[in-house]
C-alpha cells in the first residue's frame, strides 16, 4: 500500500486558491560544522548532483568529505552570514514577499511562498503550507535562470515526490527556465550600468566577466542544455550593454572533484587576464538570482584576491539581482505568463456589480 500524507479536511464551497512557490538551492541552518554536515550530506547525496555510482561515491562522501569539509565550509559561511541568517534564504524570502506585493497590485489574488531544495524550509513543507491554504493550483518556479538537471530538475523532483504522497493532488505547473526572458536580461544590464555609474565607466583595459556555476562537462555530452543557455544569456547581456565580444569573458566557477567541468574556469581566467595586462575586471554572476556563498565569498572575496595577486589593479563584484525592483517586475511577468488561464483575479463583488448596473440604467433613463 502506498503511503499518503494526512489531508486537510475537505470543505464544500471553500474558494480554491492559486499558489506560487519559489524554489532555491538551499542553505545550512547556521554557519557551524554540524549544520554544514547535515546540509552537505543532503546536498551531495542527491544522485542528480553527483552522478557517480553509489558504491563508489558513498565511502568518499561519508568517509572523507563529511569529515573534512564541514568545518572549512562553516568558516566561509560565517564570513558572509547576515544578522537575519543565510544570505540566500534572506534574499529569497524577501523576493517572495515583494513578488506577492507586485502581483497583488496588478490584481492577482495569489499565495506566494518559498522553499529550499536542500535545508529548510523544505519543498515538501512549503507545499503542505500551500495546501493548507486551499491552493488547488500551484506554480513551481525554480530560481535558476538556466536549466540544469542538477538544479532545476532536482527542485521539481522534490515537488513531484511530495505529489506521489498526496491523495488530493493540486494542479501543478512549472517554470523550466528564463535564461532569455527580456525582463531578466534587462534587469541584469541595468545592474551593470548602475555599477558603472557608481564605480566609473569601463576604460580601454577592461573585461566584464560573467561567472556561471559550473557543472561536469559530462552533463553537456549527455544532453544537458545548461551550457548553451548560459552562453545565450551571456550573448544577450553583452548585446544589451553594447559590449564587443572581446571585452566579455564567460566562465564557470565552483568546480568540485577531479573530473573536467565546463570551461573556461573562473579563477584561472582571472589570473590569465591579470598576466595579459588587463587592469580592471568587473564580475557578475547571472546564474544566481540571490547573493549566496558562491557569489559573496568565492567571487567577491576569493576572486578579488586572485586577480590582485596576479597583478590586476581594479576588481569589482556586481551584486546579484536580489530585491531590485526591475527584477521583481520581471519575476512577476514570468509568473503571470505561466499562470495564463488560471483564475487568479479577485471575483467581482456582486453588490458592487448590482449597484453599477442600477447606475447604468439610471443614466439610460435620463437621456
Amino acid at each position: 500500500m502506498p503511503f499518503f500524507r494526512p489531508e486537510p479536511e475537505f470543505k464544500h464551497g471553500t474558494a480554491p486558491q492559486t499558489g506560487v512557490l519559489l524554489i532555491n538551492l538551499g542553505t545550512p541552518d547556521a554557519p557551524t560544522a554540524p549544520a554544514l554536515r547535515r546540509y552537505l550530506k543532503e546536498f551531495l547525496s542527491d544522485p542528480r548532483v553527483v552522478e557517480i555510482p553509489r558504491l563508489i561515491w558513498w565511502p568518499i562522501l561519508n568517509g572523507i568529505i563529511l569529515n573534512t569539509r564541514p568545518a572549512k565550509s562553516a568558516a566561509k559561511y560565517a564570513s558572509v552570514w547576515l544578522p537575519e541568517g543565510s544570505p540566500l534564504r534572506v534574499h529569497t524570502e524577501r523576493q517572495a514577499k515583494l513578488l506577492k506585493g507586485v502581483l497583488g497590485q496588478a490584481g492577482h489574488r495569489l499565495v506566494v511562498d518559498y522553499a529550499m531544495r536542500y535545508g529548510q524550509p523544505s519543498v515538501a513543507d512549503a507545499l503542505e503550507r500551500l495546501k493548507q491554504q486551499n491552493c488547488t493550483r500551484i506554480l513551481l518556479l525554480p530560481l535558476y535562470p538556466q536549466y540544469a538537471g542538477s538544479t532545476s530538475a532536482t527542485a521539481l523532483d522534490a515537488a513531484y515526490a511530495w505529489l506521489q504522497q498526496s491523495r488530493n493532488q493540486p494542479e501543478i505547473r512549472a517554470v523550466r527556465n528564463f535564461h532569455d526572458h527580456p525582463g531578466y536580461i534587462a534587469a541584469l544590464a541595468a545592474s551593470v550600468r548602475q555599477y558603472w555609474a557608481e564605480n566609473g565607466q569601463p576604460g580601454p583595459s577592461y573585461r566584464l566577466m560573467l561567472s556561471f556555476h559550473g557543472v561536469p562537462k559530462r552533463t553537456l555530452e549527455l544532453g544537458d542544455p545548461y551550457h548553451c543557455e548560459c552562453l545565450k544569456t551571456g550573448r544577450l547581456l553583452s548585446e544589451a550593454l553594447g559590449l564587443p565580444k572581446e571585452r566579455v569573458e564567460i566562465c564557470f566557477q565552483s568546480r568540485f572533484g577531479k573530473a573536467e567541468w565546463l570551461q573556461p574556469y573562473t579563477a584561472p581566467t582571472l589570473h590569465r587576464l591579470a598576466k595579459e595586462g588587463v587592469e580592471r575586471v568587473d564580475v557578475i554572476c547571472p546564474g544566481f538570482t540571490s547573493d549566496c556563498l558562491e557569489t559573496l565569498e568565492e567571487i567577491a572575496m576569493e576572486g578579488k584576491a586572485d586577480f590582485l595577486a596576479a597583478g590586476g589593479k581594479t576588481y569589482g563584484y556586481i551584486p546579484c539581482l536580489n530585491e531590485r525592483p526591475d527584477w521583481i517586475e520581471a519575476l512577476a511577468d514570468i509568473v503571470t505568463m505561466h499562470l495564463s488561464g488560471w483564475p487568479t483575479r479577485e471575483a467581482p463583488d456582486q453588490a458592487a456589480l448590482e449597484q453599477s448596473a442600477l447606475r447604468a440604467q439610471a443614466r439610460g433613463a435620463s437621456r
